[in-house]
């Protein structure tokens, strides 16, 4: 005891704004429930398991722990597994894993030789007490986000619902047979509450859902209040009510009566339709292991170093698939696993290491790599029997990755192409001290434009990239006598695809060739300002790569407008074979004979080179029920390419808090430090100020309009001046041979990216093995013709 009074000055009492981590070790995934428990150092309440416990005492000389040891207590095993009711994880009402229940055990530790203490004792400091009655006391730093984002909001009782006054028009509501009033839909139906009328929701961007004719009702009238017609039944709390002024589900108290205006005895009606929270709760209980069962057959499970399964935290598939296949990659190993030990790592990091990304990367390398949590439990999988193994739960990974982006930050599904790319970026920024370490090089790769204007010259642009987003030719396909033969089938029996098995349905077979020809054929370029004609003319620009990175990585493009403008995700299947060759995609550079197009852009040029949205593009997003305003900025920030541009650009900004502020088109002087960051991207000053000035002062838009005015480009990126390309080595990228063998697939379920699930399929040791979130097996039939991601490695010379 005269130990810990010597060291009461290392004892600290938290206050409400320290984070307190209790559950997780900050350098490992060891928990209360490890072997050695947990170890809370008392004064900067960061957690440490017993391998790790001593480097935090060498580094910071706090020798006081809380110890925090679990285990478990003997559950029923006939004990029910709940449904959930709510969308949350770690509440009541939310998803209930039936993970058996635990006893804590607490005590005091003081280091460097791990003298014990009991607690509770009365004998111990009253600063000792209340410093750890706070902390036992205290939610977790570890789960308090994750819990607060995934606690769904509950319903509030609509102010319109108090003072809503009903039409006496007479209209009696059947208790069935329910048809919109303005189209066919008789499902998504939706009752004014007002004057009744029936009408069907909002379209989906899938082109799923109903026609827009209850919103639009309520723009025309503004009757405010609507009920989902098939979820009404004697529970009324549980229908789904919607204000469209508040733009939100609502309870409306007054709902019975409100009813009972048209005729509709609640008492009597019965359930037909899913409310839209029990819609989304569905969709995020229903992707179990057995939906993704290659061909019926039963996967394997497989345990030991690289086969770590990812715990789910909610909507974090999209993370999971993508570090999975990272950390099978050389780079990615070597950096953060190989070469990079625990401890170093700890050492080099700051006071906090749950806020270093090299840190947690690490963490997270080792966690995958050491094979030290990829072991059989004792307790089978609920629902299917198999042998299974716990998986880590990348918590403090995703917290600091996630850190000030607001969607990567929330429990919302994410494109996993957006997240590998920030993820990138933010290694890159993590290595900037050491770029010769830095993991994401090993997939940049250059990329060089050459516009070829109807005036004979040429001009070069060039940039780097780590992803080749392709098209997919539709009209390349192999098939397209079954196609045909099975359309014609369709339309003479009447079929709908929803109603026919997956064997049945002949989807386009499209050869990844074909894909990348597309990439690199001709692009003809309207409204080019021409420096040799002095003015607008076409130009036709071809693409090509300067360098080949180590690893390549093809994006597969496939949401699509189909007829009337509606987005679809293309049900198409890509033949991918095993070893790819794109040697015909180098560049050759500045050839003999190509006279180069002069430099400066004229200033009216320029500022006619405003952005300014593409009428056609805003109207026919508008139609699909987004605002003029969104809509102009989407056809902007994607510089007009398309309507699917745009609605993508459009769906993954929709919470951007400037999303509602007028567009800028600012003409006075620049900010100094927009200018500074072009130059930071290998821009002149004097492009970078043409471009800010262009683009109202937007740095992305900035860019946009550098790439898309190569003319006006004065930078190391133009090689106007020049008779070749930088070569690799000038801009520091890998560079070899163009043959690459195919080992890393994401493969997406869901009508859109920012829904459904996401799978990684990687081949290891010769065999392809399925990650699926937490659940690791071995594959029998990856599915190399569904992928969304693609990930190949370059074959040695």
């Amino acid at each position: 005891m005269e130990l810990l009074r010597s060291n009461l000055s290392r004892v600290q009492i938290p206050e409400p704004t320290h984070r307190i981590y209790k559950h997780e070790c900050c350098l490992s995934f060891d928990t209360p429930r490890s072997e050695g428990g947990l170890f809370v150092d008392m004064n900067s309440f960061l957690a440490f398991g017993k391998d790790y416990v001593s480097w935090n005492y060498e580094k910071t000389r706090n020798p006081v722990y809380l110890h925090i040891k679990e285990t478990p207590k003997s559950v029923p095993e006939d004990r029910p597994l709940k449904k959930p009711t709510l969308l949350a994880i770690g509440v009541d009402g939310g998803f209930d894993n039936n993970e058996p229940e635990y006893k804590e055990s607490y005590s005091i530790v003081i280091l460097p030789d791990f003298v014990s203490l009991p607690f509770p004792s009365v004998e111990l400091p009253e600063k000792v007490r209340i410093a750890v009655d706070t902390v036992m006391s205290a939610v977790g730093a570890e789960k308090r986000e994750q819990v607060a984002a995934w606690t769904a909001e509950e319903k509030k009782v609509s102010e319109h619902a108090l003072t809503l006054q009903q039409i006496k028009s007479g209209v009696v509501i059947p208790p069935s047979g329910w048809k919109c009033s303005k189209c066919d839909k008789t499902e998504n139906l939706w009752l004014n509450l007002t004057d009744g009328m029936i009408l069907c929701g909002r379209k989906n961007w899938d082109g799923t859902g109903g026609n827009n004719h209850a919103v639009e009702h309520y723009k025309e009238t503004n009757y405010p209040l609507a009920v989902k017609l098939g979820t009404i039944t004697a529970d009324l709390e549980a229908a789904d009510v919607y204000s469209y002024p508040e733009d939100d589900s609502v309870l409306d108290p007054h709902l019975a009566q409100h009813l009972a205006h048209f005729g509709i005895d609640f008492s009597t009606m019965q359930k037909t339709e899913m409310t839209t929270a029990e819609r989304e709760l569905d969709q995020n209980t229903n992707f179990d292991w057995n939906r993704i069962q290659e061909s019926g057959k039963e996967l394997v499970p497989v345990f030991g170093p690289g086969y770590t399964g990812l715990v789910n935290l909610g909507n974090s598939c999209y993370l999971a698939a993508t570090m999975q296949i990272l950390f099978s990659t050389h780079s990615f190993i070597s950096r953060y696993f190989s070469h990079q030990s625990l401890k170093l790592a700890f050492e080099m990091a700051p006071a906090d290491p749950t806020l270093d990304i090299n840190m947690q990367l690490t963490k997270l390398g080792h966690g995958l790599l050491s094979g030290k949590y990829s072991i059989p439990v004792a307790e089978k999988d609920v629902a299917t029997g198999d042998v299974r193994q716990e998986g880590i739960p990348p918590r403090m990974f995703k917290s600091v990755v996630a850190a000030g982006h607001a969607e990567f930050s929330s429990m919302r599904q994410q494109d996993a192409l957006d997240f590998f790319l920030h993820l990138l970026d933010k290694v890159e920024r993590g290595n900037n001290m050491r770029p010769d370490l830095d993991p994401s090089r090993s997939f940049k790769f250059g990329v060089e434009e050459k516009i070829l204007c109807s005036s004979g010259k040429v001009s070069y642009n060039k940039r780097d990239d780590c992803i080749l987003s392709l098209n997919i030719p539709l009209q390349e396909a192999t098939n397209k006598d079954e196609l045909e033969a099975f359309n014609n089938q369709k339309a003479d029996k009447g079929l709908e695809e929803d109603n026919m098995s997956t064997d049945e349905i002949v989807r386009p077979r499209v050869p990844l060739e074909a894909c990348l020809a597309t990439f690199s054929s001709p692009e003809q370029i309207r409204d080019y300002y021409s420096t040799a004609l002095k003015g607008k003319t076409t130009a036709i620009k071809t693409t090509s790569l300067t360098s080949f990175p180590d690893y390549l990585v093809l994006h597969m493009r496939k949401f699509v407008m189909e007829a009337g403008w509606v987005p679809k995700k293309l049900d198409v299947y890509i033949d991918v074979p095993d070893v790819i060759d794109i040697s015909h995609m180098r560049s050759k550079g500045l050839q003999p004979g190509e006279e180069l197009l002069a430099d400066d852009v004229p200033e009216e040029a320029m500022e006619s080179a405003q952005p300014v949205a593409n009428e056609e593009i805003v109207a026919q997003l508008v139609s699909m029920g987004f605002s003029q305003l969104h809509c102009q900025k989407a056809a902007i920030n994607t510089s007009n390419t398309g309507v699917e541009e745009a609605m993508t650009w459009l769906l993954s900004h929709m919470d951007d808090p400037d999303i509602d502020a007028p567009i800028s088109h600012q003409k006075s002087d620049v900010d100094q430090s927009s200018v500074d960051t072009l130059i930071s991207f290998g821009f002149a000053e004097e492009v970078a100020r043409k471009a800010l000035k262009a683009s109202g002062g937007d740095i992305e838009k900035a860019t946009d309009w550098i790439f898309n005015n190569p003319n006006a480009s004065l930078s190391d990126m133009d090689v106007s001046s020049s008779s070749s390309a930088l070569t690799p080595a000038e801009s520091a990228l890998p560079d070899g041979g163009g043959r690459y063998k195919l080992f890393g697939i994401v493969s997406h379920m869901g009508t859109s990216t920012h829904c459904g699930h996401y799978v990684a399929h990687i081949l290891k040791e010769g065999r392809w093995v399925i990650f699926n979130d937490s659940k690791v097996g071995i594959s029998t039939n990856p599915p190399k013709d569904m992928g969304y991601l693609y990930f190949f490695q370059r074959l040695d010379n």
